[in-house]
């Protein structure tokens, strides 16, 4: 019995926390966020932070308390792009796409959770920060929020995926408008373009609040409607069609399913077990 009680009391997953240098992670009602803490430095993603990125991912999927992950920054930037002195020192073509790959790599960590995710930013999101944001399922801006990829004026381009979601997410005619003159766009019209879902006062906050919103549903729901869109996004829409027609009958399959229509026929809320 002992034993069971210490299971308990410490999960197997909170053993194995990393010791974060650059961030801090912690999970309150079942919503893990994610708090860039490098404010001297804007929260530059330098590759000690990106291989700290991709650590908290795998937290994230192996927690079993986590319904919802929330990434923001502290102080006056989400984060506000990547090292330049590192980049500054990449001389070969084959380090650069290395770089850029391993980048790629962590972004993709952060699209591929099974749990929603919302970048709630706080301040400037500009080049990685800005790709870090869009590796997200939802954006929530501050309105003094300012967005971008400078890129083109460091003599580079957009290399954490930004050249590629920001078209999928609003279209190729106005990603370049962004890509190619650099400039930062505020909340308010990174609202209008499509970037963002919401603006807000504080956008930690309203983040939270989404949330709340979002962890009252089916989490295995949530994960194959995730999965849905991404698989879907890239293919013609028959071959779309069928991928949602294979994840709606496996969601057919589940507990949540049964428990939730069952409970619309009831009249009461339901009580979902991810499964």
């Amino acid at each position: 019995m002992a034993h069971e009680h210490d299971h308990e009391e410490v999960p197997a997953f909170a053993l194995e926390l990393p010791d974060f240098e650059y961030l801090r992670y912690e999970v309150k009602d079942n919503v893990a966020l994610v708090t860039f803490t490098r404010p001297k430095a804007l929260n530059a993603l330098a590759a000690d932070v990106l291989t700290e990125i991709a650590e908290v991912t795998e937290v994230i999927a192996d927690d079993p308390e986590v319904k919802v992950a929330v990434f923001t920054g502290e102080g006056k930037a989400f984060v506000a792009g990547a090292d330049i002195a590192e980049i500054n020192a990449l001389k070969d073509v084959f380090v650069g796409r290395e770089y850029s790959l391993g980048g790629q790599e962590v972004m993709n960590h952060i699209a591929s959770l099974p749990v929603p995710t919302i970048a709630a930013i706080n301040g400037y999101a500009l080049g990685g920060g800005l790709e870090l944001a869009l590796a997200c399922d939802l954006r929530v801006a501050a309105r003094g929020a300012k967005l971008g990829l400078p890129e083109v004026g460091l003599g580079l381009i957009p290399g954490f995926g930004g050249t590629q979601r920001l078209p999928r997410l609003i279209g190729a005619g106005r990603a370049m408008d962004l890509i190619l003159t650099g400039r930062h766009v505020p909340a308010e019209e990174a609202l209008q373009l499509g970037i963002v879902n919401r603006v807000a006062d504080d956008a930690l906050a309203a983040a939270i609040e989404l949330a709340g919103q979002i962890k009252k549903n089916s989490p295995v729901a949530l994960a194959l409607a995730k999965e849905a869109v991404a698989r879907g996004s890239d293919v013609p829409l028959p071959e779309a069609l069928e991928i949602e027609a294979d994840l709606f009958g496996m969601a057919c399959t589940t507990h949540d399913m049964r428990e939730g229509t069952k409970a619309f026929l009831e009249k009461r809320a339901p009580e979902f077990k991810g499964e």
